[in-house]
């Protein structure tokens, strides 16, 4: 057995590969693009950025896969993934890379990089959620992912915010990601809005109508943020993606949103911070997430 891990990010645009040791260390990382609509195209992608890897570093090596979806209870390949990336469902990575591999949700990738060497670094307990142009979630539990029946646990974008809002993509009205997710800012600024990034610099230079906005969604956040927070009573909160970028503009209000609807009995309280992982974190995820199945 190699003294490294493979991880790999497949991602409806780029597929991301890292090669990293049990320290965390990147020993090394390439980027290809998806080409999402030929699934022939990124299956012989994945395999040459496994065959790359290997021809490098040498050794025999676990594979680990980062994907949209929901795995199967083996882990083994995606088992619900309508929609997107056509020709991945029930397609098995041990077979087709020829050693052991093991697939795991993106959502769950990118907790599982936290807490083992990120923002999470050695919790017990932690919930990670993912703001860009939807709202993904993860759940750790006695330090390990909780998947639950289905392996779908963790979609924590698809809480009921606003039980008289429009519905989701499964169906649920007025979801976390519907009130706050990128696909929806258009929808929810009117037209005047195209993407978080425009309301942002509107906001930045104290328009009001894009204040009432933002603001309104950052209140929303802190909602289900509030939620998971008295349902799981995690140690962590951890805010990754995109929409973090912006910073201050949403860390001080949802403190202050969270300091309005939190429970924090004898003044605990969850604690929020950002993903040190930027783009990787899926593929680290899913090397740790490789070496986590193999030992159990």
């Amino acid at each position: 057995m190699a003294n490294y891990t493979i991880g790999l990010d497949l991602g409806g645009t780029r597929i991301k590969a890292v090669a990293i040791n049990d320290h965390g260390e990147i020993l090394h990382q390439s980027y290809q693009p998806t080409e999402d609509g030929n699934d022939q195209i990124w299956k012989k992608s994945i395999s040459f950025s496994v065959d790359t890897v290997i021809n490098t570093l040498g050794g025999d090596p676990l594979v680990g896969i980062s994907a949209p979806g929901l795995p199967d209870m083996a882990n083994q390949s995606i088992a619900f993934m309508p929609g997107r990336l056509e020709g991945l469902e029930n397609f098995n990575w041990t077979n087709h890379l020829n050693r052991n591999s093991y697939v795991i949700n993106d959502g769950v990738a990118a907790l599982m990089a936290e807490a083992k060497f990120g923002a999470g670094k050695d919790a017990s307990h932690a919930v990670l959620l993912t703001l860009g142009t939807g709202v993904g979630g993860a759940i750790l539990i006695d330090g390990k992912p909780y998947q639950g029946s289905f392996n779908k646990a963790g979609h924590i974008g698809h809480m009921v915010i606003n039980d008289s809002g429009e519905p989701d993509v499964t169906g649920m009205p007025g979801s976390l990601e519907e009130c706050i997710g990128n696909c929806t800012i258009e929808k929810r600024s009117g037209g005047r809005f195209t993407s978080t990034h425009a309301l942002l610099e509107a906001y930045r230079k104290n328009d009001s109508h894009a204040a009432e906005i933002w603001l309104k969604s950052i209140r929303q956040l802190a909602l289900g943020v509030a939620s998971i927070s008295n349902i799981l009573s995690p140690e962590f909160i951890i805010l990754g993606g995109g929409i973090t970028e912006a910073g201050d503009d949403l860390f001080v209000p949802l403190e202050q949103f969270l300091s309005l609807y939190e429970w924090r009995p004898g003044g605990a309280k969850s604690i929020i911070k950002k993903a040190e992982f930027g783009d990787l974190a899926g593929a680290i995820g899913a090397a740790c997430f490789a070496l986590e199945k193999n030992k159990s």
